[in-house]
């Protein structure tokens, strides 16, 4: 995937309309833009016909969770020559977690099992790419 191309996946839900309490139709997209997770909402109500639209934000477990059953999840894929320290360094940096907690990301990372929502699978590997490590973000192929 290109490095500045956007890269996003969405999900439809119903929840309780904020104006009327109705059930409205919710719309929400994880987006990878300019180098930054972003989650994007919109609604439609079809009680009172209010909609709305809600920029930024984090991605709630729950629709994170409904997306990767939706799409499946995508995996982080890295060279067999990356050194492990700068991988260690770009997924602390990038993922928050201490030096214990990498060490098992990384194991996932070099055995290919390390997944999430391909925005999340590709912020990483712009991230590795960026220090020098050849990595890559998809879903597995299908047999």
């Amino acid at each position: 995937m290109g490095t500045n191309r956007a890269v996003f996946e969405s999900v439809a839900y119903s929840a309780r309309c904020q104006d009327c309490g109705g059930q409205a139709q919710w719309w929400g997209v994880q987006v990878l833009d300019g180098g930054r997770l972003r989650w994007d909402t919109e609604c439609s109500c079809p009680v009172c016909g209010s909609g709305m639209a809600v920029c930024g934000g984090e991605l709630p477990a729950g629709l994170r969770s409904r997306m990767l059953a939706e799409h499946g999840p995508a995996r982080l894929r890295v060279g067999a020559s990356a050194p492990n320290a700068v991988v260690m360094r770009v997924l602390r940096a990038v993922l928050g977690v201490g030096l214990g907690e990498v060490r098992d990301v990384l194991s996932g990372v070099l055995a290919g099992t390390h997944s999430g929502t391909l925005p999340e699978m590709e912020l990483l590997a712009r991230r590795l790419r960026a220090a020098g490590i050849d990595a890559a973000a998809g879903r597995p192929s299908l047999p």
